[in-house]
């Protein structure tokens, strides 16, 4: 029976090519779009290099002060990672680190955009780099405020060119020179809390790191011995939250978490908007959006190709076909349609990411289209066969025997 409806529904679309290719064309393009998107949203989500530990690390990268008509939102400083989130108890360790800041380098006439951050040494014992050549610096060339510094593998190719190796060699950013001990795989810009081309030790920042103020530019990840001890570390950090004198007089609230990978990477730096909300909320509305348009056009379309085939169900209904064998059939049909379209819709999926990749438009970010995505693919073949095929079928089974034959 599957094996006819095939065969008819191929002949279907052979017939009106003019419309088989306006099918074909909204379903590949809405698909190839979602695709994308989803590679996109698994490589930031899937994606745990560095943070190999993830799934038992907590991360702090907000504190928002609260008074009447005032609010004031930033990353903590050191200082108040270093006093209040270190006094844990049910952290096995800790790293602090700094977000990555811009600025320009010089080699051979040639200007270099270099992005640079700061850490401590726990940050290359909490996160997993793959080093290239050499080692991170060390706790005591950090408490010595040596100027050292690990690089990113685009960073040494870019400044010092076909080197076979830089360790020892030095390398000069906002005007000063570090002497390079390590060198490790790109980090994607997406990952954008451990993303940077230079790490340097935080004791050399030119910024006051030992300044007492709560706001700051720094982050910290909280590793705990196990993921059971995820809730303990986010309930303890909680409870020192509440202990934490004000900073000033114009502030009678702050608001800190340590929060798991995906809500501190969403987090919108408001206490009263939920970042995994928002995101879930902006990602559902567009793809509701993006997918309404096709599916309406390929509702009508299927309808007029099914009007136009009435004297086919006129004569069958008459020889005894059920409206439930005739729905059937057209479903098969459509979702046959939909395959056909998804198959395409997946070559120019892979043609994108391919296009997206050598143009290296998102720093060291490479997509790739895994079986999650092609999974999420077959569904929403699925999703368009059934929602687009159910009413033109369901509105064909109540054509009257009659009536279908006299349109023949």
């Amino acid at each position: 029976m599957l094996k006819n409806y095939f065969k008819i529904a191929i002949a279907v679309l052979r017939r009106r090519k003019f419309f088989t290719f306006i099918s074909l064309f909204g379903i590949s393009f809405t698909l190839t779009i979602l695709l994308v998107l989803t590679a996109f949203i698994d490589k930031v989500v899937g994606d745990e290099y560095p943070d190999k530990k993830r799934d038992r690390s907590l991360y702090i990268n907000r504190i928002e002060e609260v008074g009447k008509g005032n609010m004031s939102s930033s990353n903590p400083s050191y200082y108040f990672l270093n006093h209040y989130a270190g006094s844990l108890k049910t952290a096995e360790k800790m790293t602090i680190f700094s977000g990555f800041n811009g600025t320009n380098t010089y080699v051979n006439n040639k200007k270099i955009a270099v992005n640079y951050k700061y850490t401590d040494a726990n940050y290359w014992d909490i996160l997993e780099y793959d080093f290239i050549e050499g080692q991170p610096f060390t706790k005591q060339q950090v408490d010595n405020a040596d100027r050292v510094a690990v690089i990113s593998e685009d960073m040494k190719n870019e400044y010092f060119g076909d080197a076979a190796s830089v360790i020892g060699k030095y390398i000069e950013a906002d005007n000063v020179k570090y002497k390079v001990t390590g060198v490790v795989k790109n980090v994607p810009v997406t990952t954008y809390m451990l993303y940077s081309d230079i790490y340097l030790p935080y004791t050399v920042s030119k910024t006051d790191y030992r300044n007492k103020g709560y706001l700051g530019g720094y982050n910290a990840i909280l590793l705990g011995k196990s993921s059971a001890d995820l809730s303990k570390m986010h309930d303890e950090y909680e409870q020192v939250i509440r202990r934490v004198p004000m900073e000033s007089k114009d502030f009678n609230q702050i608001f800190s978490h340590a929060n798991t990978y995906i809500s501190a990477y969403v987090d919108t730096g408001n206490e009263g908007q939920s970042g995994v909300v928002l995101v879930l909320t902006i990602i559902s509305v567009f793809v509701f959006l993006f997918m309404l348009l096709p599916t309406l056009n390929l509702v009508n379309i299927n309808i007029t190709r099914i009007m136009e085939r009435s004297s086919e169900i006129g004569v069958r209904k008459a020889f005894g076909a059920s409206s439930k064998t005739l729905v059937y059939q057209f479903i098969v049909e459509n979702i046959i349609l939909t395959l056909v379209g998804g198959l395409i819709g997946l070559v120019l999926s892979v043609v994108v990411i391919y296009l997206i990749n050598s143009a290296n438009l998102i720093a060291n970010l490479e997509l790739s289209v895994n079986f999650m995505v092609l999974f999420i693919g077959l569904l929403i073949c699925l999703f368009f066969g059934l929602l687009s095929g159910v009413y033109p079928a369901w509105r064909m089974s109540k054509l009257n025997v009659v009536t279908a034959l006299k349109q023949q």
